[in-house]
């Protein structure tokens, strides 16, 4: 749990995930090793000080997405997030993946929760102890 992947197959091919919950063996409805990952379909775009507090607002703001994800069909990075840093396994669970009402305020608190992580990271003075590498690689673009 923690490590950070990235999404090979499907509608969010290439884009970062977090993995919250593996499952080696499958389970009863996917008879497959799959893996739960919580992931970001739009990073947050780079702010300066210039700009004024609801664009500031509008640019941090990132777009979440949870899913099952078959094991063959991500990469693994080298980069992990801490549950200091976000607490994803509390977060996320299979009893909110149920139905799509769940699954869509599931998505919505996990979009509060990273915009927040975010922007407290982004306002850190220069003296304090930065975020992992991982943290700051989740949140960035993938360019390739």
């Amino acid at each position: 749990q923690g490590k950070v992947v990235i999404l090979l197959t499907g509608r969010y091919a290439g884009k970062k995930a977090v993995i919250v919950k593996t499952f080696d063996n499958g389970s009863p409805t996917r008879k497959f090793p799959h893996v739960l990952v919580a992931g970001l379909e739009k990073s947050p775009l780079f702010v300066t000080k210039k700009m004024n507090e609801k664009k500031v607002e509008r640019r941090l703001r990132v777009k979440p997405f949870v899913k099952y994800v078959n094991l063959q069909h991500v990469i693994p990075t080298r980069y992990n997030v801490t549950n200091a840093e976000i607490e994803f396994k509390n977060l996320v669970t299979d009893e909110k993946m149920t139905d799509v009402a769940s699954r869509k305020a599931l998505r919505k608190e996990l979009r509060n929760v990273l915009s927040a992580k975010y922007a407290a990271q982004a306002v850190t003075k220069k003296g304090d102890k930065a975020n992992t590498p991982g943290f700051q690689f989740f949140y960035s673009k993938l360019h390739f």
